[in-house]
């Protein structure tokens, strides 16, 4: 994990893909075809504002300045807002010029302190890596009924261990498994847009299918597999980009309340007591 401090904004020049002035010719028109892609793809997307796009490219340049991987080379990024008036993530392209580029954005839950053993989920910078190993989800309920890591077969992605603010007693620091992952189709999934979680970050099964099938985080991966290594949780109908990414950037927006463009849940959004482990649930 490498840490930020997310305390401001920095200046950052950013291309939006719905427009045509300035766009970076190399791989433009590839990533113009993944966006394409994800709006066919992914069930449940947020149209996203010009200029909070350019607000969230701001972000992400700052977390990574701060965390000192700026200089990573063209790739993707899943840019995760934990505020509890927005609750999205964001697929975002670093072009060969270091131009950053939205791809789309989708509802998560992160973490809902106030019970025991859920966690706020860290702001930070953290790697995906081979080290800490995906898998995927059996499909099976927890004692409570929920399949907390989705279907069968969701890639639930591991970014090992991270430090995390607890949101039950002293609200002391200690450690979550930081993970990004499906959750329950029929009793979670319509929460989504909403804190709900124990910490790590909850999406849809279309947008969980997206990342695996797009290889949108296995930079890591592609490297062992080059090597020879290639990991059994990849799927064999995965799409191998020049561009998949390795980091998982959460940053909080400090909203004081949902923007227009968040609005996904419905009116008076009963809150989730999911209580998740792993192997048969999420977190």
């Amino acid at each position: 994990m490498l840490p930020t401090k997310l305390s401001g904004y920095c200046l950052a020049t950013v291309v939006l893909l719905n427009t045509t002035i300035g766009i970076c010719a190399s791989g433009a028109d590839e990533v113009r075809e993944l966006a394409s892609q994800f709006e066919q793809e992914v069930t449940r997307r947020l149209n996203v504002p010009p200029e909070e796009q350019e607000r969230y490219a701001h972000l992400l340049k700052l977390a990574l300045d701060e965390a000192h991987v700026s200089n990573v080379p063209p790739e993707f990024f899943l840019l995760v807002d934990r505020s509890p008036h927005v609750q999205a993530a964001m697929i975002e392209w670093k072009a060969p010029d270091g131009t950053f580029h939205l791809i789309g954005a989708t509802p998560v839950s992160t973490g809902q302190p106030g019970m025991y053993e859920h966690f706020v989920t860290p702001l930070g910078v953290y790697e995906h890596r081979v080290a800490n190993l995906d898998f995927r989800s059996k499909g099976t309920p927890n004692q409570f009924g929920i399949r907390g890591y989705g279907a069968e077969g969701m890639r639930i992605f591991d970014f090992g261990w991270a430090k995390a603010p607890k949101g039950w007693g002293d609200y002391g620091i200690s450690r979550l498994r930081l993970q990004v992952h499906a959750t329950d189709p029929d009793r979670l999934d319509r929460r989504l847009g909403t804190p709900q979680s124990e910490g790590c970050v909850r999406t849809t099964a279309s947008f969980n299918v997206f990342l695996d099938n797009h290889g949108i985080l296995d930079g890591d991966y592609d490297k062992a597999a080059a090597q020879g290594h290639t990991p059994n949780v990849l799927s064999p109908t995965r799409e191998q980009t020049p561009w998949s990414g390795r980091y998982l950037v959460v940053v909080d927006s400090g909203r004081q309340q949902k923007p227009a463009w968040a609005r996904t849940s419905p009116p008076g959004l009963e809150t989730a007591r999911s209580h998740i482990r792993r192997g048969t649930g999420g977190r």
